[in-house]
């Protein structure tokens, strides 16, 4: 019986942001400099595959500063932590590696810019996601204040109304923002944005590749973990853009094929902490069933490169 035809629209770009490259090559290089094991505060980025694949080398992956021994090195994901991490660890006499995403410690810096000027902050971005948890951790208690909607922003109790700024996660959907950022100017005419944009390039550009490829897309499929903010970003841009079905998967294994019946064409992206390997693979798994062919949907070019901690191109 012959395999029915399907144009998979395969996102450029897509996967592994600079970020992330920098974050795995920190533990690799760490693993390399002091051995097994090597403790990481947190997933280093979120995704299943790359933090097993760590493990299996000699990371240890723990929630807490306290989890760690003293007499071995640790690192702090590319999501960033709170100041109190890296106090502690200096208090405990701890190697410690801060593997923070440079365009997160951007924002991180920008916040503390703002508090020195004597402004307060409000934050758009997820309660509890380690990203935001580690930039108003930059501040004292209370100088941050978090919006997570448009809603939010009617029921903020500020300080002061005409000393404020606001930040943003870097991983946010970018029109969701815009409404966000809408409702604080309207409602604090006279706050401080950013200089430069705080989500980063590579969620925007992956963004816009999804928005590309959603109207001509029966349905897309978004690889990514289901604990990663950008890549549960892509679902819904993809949605928001004219896709009527999306679905996010970790790896081929999780794609709902019945859910996929009858389609002709499909959007295929990565969110910024999957591997490449995962993308083929499921590709892999289209070809099994379908006559496939690839349509590249490139809408930006990639070439940002991030350098590894001091401390990692040292000698031991």
């Amino acid at each position: 019986m012959p395999k029915p035809p399907l144009t998979l629209y395969l996102a450029a770009p897509r996967g592994f942001c600079a970020g992330v490259v920098r974050a795995i090559k920190v533990v690799e290089l760490a693993l390399e400099k002091w051995g097994a094991p090597v403790y990481v505060r947190h997933e280093i980025v979120h995704n299943k595959f790359v933090v097993d694949g760590l493990r299996a080398k000699g990371a240890v992956f723990v929630e807490e500063l306290d989890d760690c021994p003293t007499d071995r090195p640790v690192i702090f994901s590319a999501h960033g932590v709170p100041k109190a991490v890296p106090r502690a660890a200096e208090k405990r006499e701890m190697i410690f590696v801060d593997a923070t995403c440079p365009l997160v410690s951007k924002v991180h810096i920008e916040a503390e810019r703002h508090f020195a000027n004597g402004l307060q902050m409000v934050m758009i971005g997820h309660e509890g996601h380690p990203e935001t948890v580690g930039t108003m951790g930059q501040l004292p208690e209370g100088e941050v204040l978090l919006v997570e909607t448009a809603e939010d922003v009617a029921s903020l109790v500020v300080r002061e109304p005409e000393q404020l700024a606001y930040i943003t996660q870097t991983t946010l959907s970018i029109d969701d923002t815009a409404g966000i950022v809408d409702a604080l100017k309207a409602r604090f005419p006279t706050i401080i944005g950013p200089h430069k944009e705080d989500i980063c390039y590579a969620t925007t550009n992956r963004q816009y590749a999804v928005k590309e490829m959603a109207p001509k897309s029966d349905a897309i499929l978004v690889i990514g973990a289901p604990n990663s903010s950008n890549s549960k970003r892509l679902v819904e841009v993809g949605a928001a853009a004219g896709c009527t079905y999306s679905q996010l998967v970790q790896r081929a294994r999780d794609i709902d094929w019945r859910a996929l019946d009858g389609i002709r064409t499909i959007g295929l992206t990565a969110g910024a902490s999957a591997p490449e390997v995962l993308v083929d693979e499921v590709i892999d798994a289209f070809r099994e069933r379908y006559e496939v062919t690839v349509e590249l949907i490139k809408t930006a070019e990639e070439n940002v490169e991030f350098k590894v901690p001091r401390i990692m191109r040292e000698a031991t």
